[in-house]
């Protein structure tokens, strides 16, 4: 393990874990830990544009439960390695959590994933399999499927595909990371310094390639290199049959009307339907910890 970088005072507050980075292929991989080390594993993963940052308050919500959590920043974002634009793919995510599963020696896990965290987490853990076994699932505004013949992509999708102006609004504009609020069922939620939580990681203009990258590997089509990988996913989340549960924020903008697909994969889990937007781990952290409990209880 390689000591993690030093925060500011104010994040840090904010961030009672115990941080460190590892080396995984060429990148090396920002963690956050909660809990004892011999306690059932949970493993947190967030997507885009965001951090581990974005699981604090569902951890402290567990209330010093005997789990002990893992909280990655994927590689790109939050305090992890910052890659060039083509290095990013759904395939290249997946190889890199696999190879931090393994360096972690992590046997079993509980896995709960939201945005590109739920398919790049079950992607990373199919690849693994032969070391870890997934024990339980929580789900959380994401996708595990590849789109549906004749969709469309969101507003939010099509303009990242923009030449020149995406490019620009994204990497000088700090979008969208620094306006998150207007994903959320109360635009309050992020805020103060909860909102320059999000931004601080890529704070400087050479380390704002991920956001962009990310959303481009979102499929525009069936033929999108991201569309065999999610296709396997889905096939993994129809085959599941252990403890799961779906929690979902209804007012999220980008993927809220998708919540009966993620059910119709996952018809035995347990679903708590929420008012909450995008990142509802900032509106409802209470209802995602009593999932994780119940998941936990039930692995």
């Amino acid at each position: 393990m390689l000591p993690a970088p030093p925060l500011p005072d104010w994040l840090d507050r904010l961030l009672p874990f115990r941080r460190y980075r590892v080396q995984v292929n060429a990148h090396a991989m920002h963690v956050m830990e909660s809990g004892p080390e011999d306690g059932p594993t949970v493993l947190l993963l967030h997507g885009n544009p965001t951090w581990g940052f974005l699981w604090r308050k569902v951890v402290l919500a567990l209330g010093g439960a005997p789990i002990r959590i893992v909280m990655p920043d994927l590689v790109g974002l939050g305090l992890s390695d910052k890659p060039p634009a083509e290095t990013h793919t759904l395939d290249f995510h997946a190889t890199q959590l696999e190879g931090l599963v393994r360096a972690l020696n992590l046997k079993e896990v509980v896995f709960a994933g939201q945005d590109w965290g739920g398919p790049i987490g079950i992607a990373g853990l199919l690849q693994a399999q032969d070391a870890v076994q997934v024990k339980g699932l929580v789900v959380l505004n994401t996708v595990l499927g590849p789109p549906k013949p004749g969709f469309r992509p969101t507003a939010f999708h099509r303009f990242a595909r923009l030449p020149v102006i995406a490019d620009a609004v994204f990497r000088l504009g700090q979008f969208p990371q620094s306006m998150l609020g207007r994903a959320q069922g109360d635009r309050h939620s992020i805020s103060g310094d909860v909102a320059r939580g999000y931004t601080w990681p890529l704070r400087e203009r050479a380390d704002r390639i991920a956001p962009l990258a990310l959303a481009r590997m979102v499929p525009n089509s069936l033929e999108h290199p991201s569309a065999g990988p999610l296709r396997r996913i889905e096939g993994f989340a129809q085959a599941f049959k252990g403890p799961a549960a779906i929690v979902w924020g209804e007012r999220d903008p980008v993927l809220g009307r998708l919540r009966r697909r993620i059910e119709n994969l996952l018809p035995h889990a347990r679903v708590t339907s929420t008012n909450a937007g995008h990142f509802l781990q900032e509106e409802v952290p209470n209802d995602i910890a009593d999932a994780l409990r119940y998941v936990v209880k039930a692995a």
